[in-house]
């Protein structure tokens, strides 16, 4: 037999079919990349009823999105958001009818005009994450604490939820 029998495997050569590696330097995968854009642009979109729908895709993609854990337990919500570099006197909490919104803008620091930047990695801007609760919450009970760059929100349950119910008739014609 000759080699010319055989089917050769020749890679393609051009970048199209280039493997990409699973994880980017800072460890996070390309899902989950794509699954951090998906949370910014919904939140973002969702955010402000009145705001213009496209309103998202103008805005910078490097704009600070703090990342956050929410958990429950039988008694309470417990939000925690990552928020490293902030003050917190520029971090905003508001409740409004079982829905959390945390905004708040993380200032950049002095940028200098001489230096060369070759690499920029830290974001800055402003941010809102709004998070609805489908539980009523003791609003009277919320707690905050800003600790180490991480904002922890706790959100008691409504110990008696009030129920409106009624029974309608149903009038002749």
């Amino acid at each position: 037999m000759s080699n010319s029998e055989f089917p050769v495997h020749r890679p393609f050569r051009g970048n199209r079919l280039a493997l990409r590696p699973l994880f980017n330097r800072e460890g996070e995968t390309p899902m989950l990349a794509i699954q951090n854009e998906m949370n910014r642009m919904f939140d973002e979109f969702f955010s402000d009823a009145f705001s213009f729908p496209g309103q998202f895709l103008t805005r910078r993609s490097a704009e600070f999105f703090p990342r956050m854990d929410i958990s429950e337990t039988e008694t309470e919500f417990k939000v925690s958001a990552e928020l490293p570099g902030m003050d917190e006197k520029d971090i905003h909490i508001k409740l409004e009818k079982d829905v959390l919104k945390l905004c708040g803008e993380k200032k950049s620091a002095v940028e200098e005009k001489e230096n060369t930047y070759h690499r920029v990695e830290r974001s800055y801007g402003s941010f809102e994450r709004v998070i609805p609760f489908n539980t009523q919450l003791d609003e009277d009970k919320v707690s905050a604490v800003f600790k180490n760059g991480v904002l922890t929100v706790k959100l008691p349950k409504a110990k008696e939820v009030i129920k409106t119910s009624r029974t309608i008739t149903i009038n002749p014609s």
